[in-house]
């Protein structure tokens, strides 16, 4: 008899068909709880990239897909700050090097849509995971399970309902849990590049009066683009003809990659935040941009959502281990308690960093250029910064 027509709950039920939700399932899946994935089919025209730092890749080899997508992801061997303001007061460059820190590279680049598409093939391979192409339609959360009904009308209890529905969660709604929400005047402007010099695997990051402008490697002469603006400055830019924007963003690059070609069209996403201002409730627990949301600023939104699939993951296993029910609030408050300070710390340096660019207030311009030129100038404090920048705390062990 199928799991779906039995009596007995799922133990798990994630919600939601992003990297986090697939890479959720697959992990509870294959710690053998009995799991449930409820998600649409994934996009294959989502031309953007992430980057990943080494823990996000260590969890993605222990599930078994990054031995699949490896052959296609770009080493980030480098990585550079240039104050490019134009203000008076400007702070120097700055690169980090991952062989000082003894690595090969700080992470990799990858395809969304490669991603994607790897996630989906081993979702729908991996024993203990039942995947449905569906969405939720209703949930209620009762003593000693959460119901779900799909909009195909289909039933399905668990002990613990995870929510990686996005921000604009249901399942988060539904438990009365809320967020604070707040937005930025700029836009993403997103696009795939080719060039005519090589990237040598170094990610550059020109810091402009309206945002990061951010060239990421990825295989062979392309790199990814992150541009961000006002909203009337993208609009310029997705009204130019594909000759004068290669030409504009050759120009905004100062040439360092050459002569650029546009290899993907270009996509536009105005730039919010979002903070839950719980992570748990009685049978559902956050994760992924359910949880939290920020600017794509130093490659840390999926790495973070990692990051929660960690320690969710850890937290159930050991509730399992003492006979504990994993769906109870009591249990699942450890799991808030692990991530708030993480989650804080990076949404409130992105933040920062972020509108640091955007004013004129003096002091700010000081203390940002000091930051940069103690980061350059002091080793001890560079390496810091690239340690928790891909992982936070000690806890990790940096491997070659």
């Amino acid at each position: 008899m199928r799991k779906s027509e039995q009596s007995d709950p799922y133990d798990v039920a994630i919600v939601g068909g992003g990297p986090s939700g697939r890479i959720a399932a697959l992990v509870l899946a294959r710690q053998g709880f009995s799991t449930v994935l409820i998600a649409p089919p994934g996009s294959a025209t989502d031309g953007r990239t992430t980057a990943l730092w080494q823990q996000s890749i260590a969890l993605l080899r222990d599930i078994g897909v990054w031995e699949r997508i490896e052959d296609n992801a770009t080493p980030l061997k480098k990585m550079r700050m240039v104050d490019d303001t134009g203000r008076l007061i400007r702070a120097p460059e700055v690169e980090f090097d991952s062989a000082e820190l003894g690595l090969k590279e700080f992470g990799f680049n990858i395809l969304n849509w490669e991603l994607n598409a790897v996630l989906q093939e081993a979702c729908a391979a991996q024993s203990g995971l039942t995947s449905f192409d569906d969405t939720v339609a209703s949930v209620a959360f009762e003593a000693d399970h959460a119901a779900l009904h799909t909009e195909g009308g289909r039933p399905i209890r668990a002990k613990l309902a995870v929510a990686a529905d996005g921000r604009n969660s249901l399942l988060r709604e539904t438990a009365g849990i809320k967020v604070r929400r707040w937005s930025y005047p700029q836009n993403a402007v997103v696009l795939n590049l080719e060039h005519s010099l090589p990237h040598q695997h170094v990610s550059t990051e020109f810091h402009t009066a309206t945002g990061p402008f951010t060239l990421v490697p990825l295989e062979g002469r392309k790199s990814s683009l992150v541009c961000v603006e006002t909203a009337e400055g993208a609009s310029e830019l997705l009204a130019m003809k594909p000759a004068d924007l290669e030409l504009e963003l050759e120009q905004r690059s100062h040439s360092i990659l050459g002569r650029l070609k546009l290899a993907s069209k270009p996509q536009r996403f105005p730039l919010s935040g979002l903070a839950a201002r719980q992570l748990v409730a009685n049978r559902l627990a956050l994760i992924g941009e359910t949880a939290h949301v920020f600017p794509p600023i130093g490659a840390q939104g999926l790495n973070l959502s990692l990051r929660d699939i960690i320690d969710l993951s850890h937290l159930l296993a050991s509730a399992v281990g003492k006979g504990q029910d994993i769906g109870d609030l009591s249990v699942l408050k450890s799991y808030e308690t692990k991530r708030l300070q993480d989650i804080r710390s990076r949404t409130n340096a992105v933040d920062a960093l972020n509108r640091s660019l955007l004013t004129d207030f003096l002091p700010v311009q000081i203390a940002r250029s000091v930051s940069m030129y103690m980061a350059g100038k002091l080793g001890p404090f560079r390496r810091l910064l690239m340690k928790e920048g891909m992982s936070p705390g000690t806890g990790f062990r940096l491997r070659g």
